[in-house]
């Protein structure tokens, strides 16, 4: 596993485990697996509503804490700044741990204003050790900007929807430019037409590999880290194996070429969307 440095000076893993819709017994013993096959950042929410889910896992796995990046992530409705304070106190309750290794805003809400409230939140728990980290997801230039101009803080890492029918070249340029990580979640496109396209079946028989491993590929060439969920240990191991291959140029010019004008797949505007 191949890390990134993140400009706070943490690192984090060029590959992560998501971790949405998995809870109770059955989601515990896939996270254990995806810990026992290697991965190392796993990504959970407050609104997934399985941060104890996660924990239970952290606890049954025989990889020790600190070898581990847990991520969770702020819903809209705790914005304001004692809201946000007690939502980040709670998730540590529920996750079972001392610390969260990175936590994010999950949008930004922006008609409601309250991000720089939440961003502030996040930077004073970050001083009193209970975040090592700090990020967003779903934020747009726009919003970044605001953030650094606030509180003079850029995140670490945004987490955006990312896959080959929305390649979001723009953004990963403009977190280029300010060091910022980009994240992808729904890196194969929640399971949609974009793990079944024709054009990257051929790409991967070319290099022998399947389309999944190849859309993971393009995500790692093209400097982003990727967040998969898998359940069965097949394909977590399947998933991983992606750095024992590069893509040609040709071929990652190929799969930029099939994104789309807006090619959201549940149409999640950060400029309009509101999560609660």
């Amino acid at each position: 596993m191949q890390n990134l440095d993140m400009i706070d000076g943490k690192i984090i893993p060029q590959i992560g485990f998501g971790t949405y819709k998995l809870s109770g017994v059955s989601g515990m013993h896939a996270i254990v697996s995806a810990l026992n096959q290697g991965y190392r950042l796993l990504d959970t929410a407050y609104n997934y509503e399985n941060e104890g889910t996660v924990g239970k896992a952290i606890e049954q796995s025989h990889v020790s804490r600190d070898q581990i990046i847990v991520t969770s992530k702020l819903p809209g409705r705790y914005q304001d700044y004692n809201a946000a304070m007690i939502a980040i106190q709670e998730s540590i309750y529920r996750l079972n741990v001392e610390y969260i290794d990175l936590y994010l805003i999950h949008w930004p809400n922006p008609r409601h204003g309250k991000f720089i409230e939440a961003w502030q939140a996040m930077i004073d728990a970050r001083n009193a050790g209970l975040i090592k980290s700090i990020g967003v997801c779903n934020f747009l230039p726009e919003h970044i900007e605001t953030l650094e101009q606030e509180t003079g803080v850029l995140p670490s890492v945004n987490q955006i929807e990312l896959h080959p029918y929305f390649n979001q070249q723009d953004m990963i340029s403009y977190h280029n430019e300010k060091g910022i990580i980009t994240q992808a979640w729904s890196p194969l496109g929640r399971a949609s037409e974009v793990i079944n396209d024709k054009d990257i079946e051929v790409i991967a028989e070319k290099y022998d590999k399947t389309i999944p491993q190849i859309i993971l590929r393009w995500h790692i060439q093209n400097g982003v880290v990727p967040i998969p969920k898998a359940t069965s240990i097949a394909r977590q191991i399947q998933n991983k194996e992606v750095f024992d291959f590069t893509l040609e140029h040709d071929d990652i010019e190929k799969i930029n070429a099939l994104t789309q004008k807006d090619g959201r797949l549940k149409g999640q505007d950060p400029a309009v969307y509101e999560e609660f």
